[in-house]
C-alpha cells in the first residue's frame, strides 16, 4: 500500500519525537508496575493504576478527550477522532506491567551515549558488566544511544517502551493536526506478564476492526505466530518422619519432584530449544520433604507436539503415582492461550502494511515466531486480529535489558506511518 504518508516531510526530520518518546520512557520505568502470580487480584498489583492514571492525565493534556480508565480492572482506554474517512479501525495496545521475575522497584535507569562496543560498567559499587560477549545483541547497536539497568532490577522496555511509542504516536497526531489519519483506538492493560492481560479487556469499548500489540523485540520484528501455552503445577505429597528410622516409610517429596523433572525430555528445555521448538520450563519450585509444589509453563507452536507434552506431563505422573502410591502426585494442566497465526493468516494485510511502514523507513521487516505470549494472541481468539510489533528492547525479564532510544524513535515513527494506512 505505497501512499503518500506524510504531508510535511520535514516533521521526521527534527529530534521532537526522538525527544518525545525518550523522556516518557524514562519517567514510566521509574514507576513500579511489577505484576504479581500470587495475588489473586484483578489488578495484581495496586501500584499498576500509577502508572494508569499518569498516561490518564498526560492524554488530556495532550488534548485528547475519549479518555477512559476502568477504576475496578485497571485498563485504559482512548481514540483519537480521524480527520478523514476510513473503512476500518485500528488499534494500537501495549502493557503497563513487568514482570515478577525480576525486581521492576526503583529501577534506575542510565544512558550510555554513542555505545562504542566495549563491556559497559553499570554498577561500581557491585562490579556489575554488560558485557557483549554475553549479550552478542549489544553490537547491533554500536554508535546508538542505549537506556540501560543498573544492574540490580530489570529495566521495564517490555512492555514501557511500547506505552511510550503508542504515546509518541499520539501526540504527534495532536500536534500536526495537517496529517490526514482515520481514527486511531488505544489500550494499556494490566497483567499481560501473568497470563491475565486480556482477562478484562473489553472488546465494546475498544471499538476496533484489527489492532496490533507493540510488545515485541528488535526494530524491524513482526510476529504473528506464538505458543501454544499452558501451565502445569506439580503438587508432591511426601511423608515425613525422623531421618533416624525413615527407612521403608519416607517419601520425600522434594526428591520425588525431582525424579518427575528428570523423567522430562532434557533437550526439550527453554535453555537448548529456540526458533518453533517447544519446552517445558519448571519456572519455580517451594516446598519440603511433606509437600513440594512446582510450577511448570509449558509450550510449542504445533498442536499435536502441544497435546503430546501435555499428556506426557500427566503420564509422568501417572507413573510416579503407581511407584510410590495413589495421590501422591498431583499433575494440574490448564491451558493458558492458542498461536494466533490462524486468526491472523485471513487478514495478511495487516502484515503486509506493517512491513510497508517499515520498509518507509528504510528497515527491511523480519517475520520471527513469538517464543512467548502476548495479549495480542488471546484477544486475537476473541474476535481481534491482533499481530505483534516490535517495541525496541534486548534482554527482557532480565537485570541485563537495555533499548536504543534511536529505535524508539524508528518505531514511533513507524506507528505514525502504519496509522495513516487504515
Amino acid at each position: 500500500m505505497k501512499i503518500d504518508l506524510l504531508k510535511n516531510k520535514n516533521v521526521f526530520t527534527d529530534t521532537s519525537i526522538k525527544n518525545d518518546v525518550t523522556e516518557r520512557f524514562l519517567r514510566y520505568v521509574k514507576i513500579d508496575t511489577e505484576s504479581s502470580e500470587e495475588s489473586g487480584t484483578h489488578p495484581s498489583t495496586m501500584t499498576q493504576f500509577e502508572l494508569a492514571r499518569c498516561l490518564v492525565n498526560e492524554l488530556k493534556d495532550m488534548g485528547i478527550e475519549d479518555v477512559y480508565l476502568d477504576e475496578q480492572k485497571c485498563y485504559v482506554y482512548g481514540s483519537l477522532p480521524g480527520n478523514r474517512e476510513i473503512d476500518q479501525v485500528i488499534g494500537f495496545i501495549a502493557h503497563m506491567d513487568t514482570a515478577p521475575a525480576v525486581s521492576g522497584h526503583q529501577v534506575k535507569p542510565r544512558i550510555v551515549e554513542q555505545y562504542e562496543g566495549s563491556k559497559i560498567l553499570l554498577n561500581s559499587e557491585k562490579q556489575i558488566y554488560l558485557d557483549p560477549f554475553d549479550y552478542p545483541s549489544l553490537n547491533d547497536y554500536i554508535g546508538q544511544t542505549l537506556i540501560t539497568t543498573d544492574g540490580t532490577t530489570l529495566l521495564g522496555a517490555d512492555d514501557k517502551a511500547g506505552v511510550a511509542e503508542i504515546m509518541g504516536m499520539l501526540q504527534f497526531f495532536v500536534s500536526h493536526p495537517e496529517e490526514a489519519h482515520g481514527t486511531i483506538r488505544f489500550a494499556f492493560t494490566p497483567d499481560e506478564e501473568i497470563g491475565e492481560g486480556s482477562d478484562g479487556f473489553d472488546l465494546d469499548r475498544f471499538s476496533a476492526d484489527y489492532g496490533y500489540t507493540v510488545d515485541g523485540g528488535a526494530w524491524g520484528e513482526i510476529e504473528y505466530e506464538n505458543f501454544n501455552a499452558a501451565s502445569g503445577k506439580l503438587i508432591v505429597h511426601g511423608q515425613n518422619v525422623h531421618p533416624g528410622s525413615a527407612k521403608g516409610i519416607m517419601k520425600n517429596a522434594i526428591l520425588i519432584a525431582q525424579e518427575f523433572q528428570q523423567m522430562l525430555p532434557t533437550a526439550q528445555n527453554p535453555m537448548y530449544t529456540e526458533g518453533y521448538e517447544g519446552f517445558f520450563h519448571l519456572d519455580s519450585i517451594r516446598g519440603n520433604v511433606e509437600e513440594t509444589v512446582c510450577d511448570y509453563i509449558i509450550r510449542d507452536f504445533d498442536e499435536v507436539l502441544f497435546a503430546r507434552k501435555k499428556a506426557l506431563f500427566e503420564e509422568v505422573a501417572s507413573f510416579l503415582n503407581q511407584k510410590y502410591g495413589d495421590g501422591t502426585v498431583e499433575a494440574i494442566v490448564q491451558d493458558s492461550y492458542y498461536n494466533m497465526m490462524e486468526k491472523i493468516k485471513p487478514h495478511m494485510h495487516l502484515i503486509d502494511r506493517a512491513k510497508e511502514a517499515m520498509q518507509q523507513l528504510g528497515k527491511e521487516a523480519k517475520v520471527v515466531p513469538i517464543r512467548g505470549g502476548t495479549d495480542g494472541a488471546r484477544l486475537s481468539f476473541m474476535g481481534l486480529p491482533c499481530p505483534n510489533l516490535c517495541a525496541g528492547g534486548e534482554n527482557f525479564h532480565s537485570r541485563f535489558e537495555y533499548i536504543s532510544i534511536e529505535s524508539m524513535e524508528k518505531i514511533t515513527k513507524m506507528l505514525i506511518i502504519l496509522a495513516k494506512m487504515f
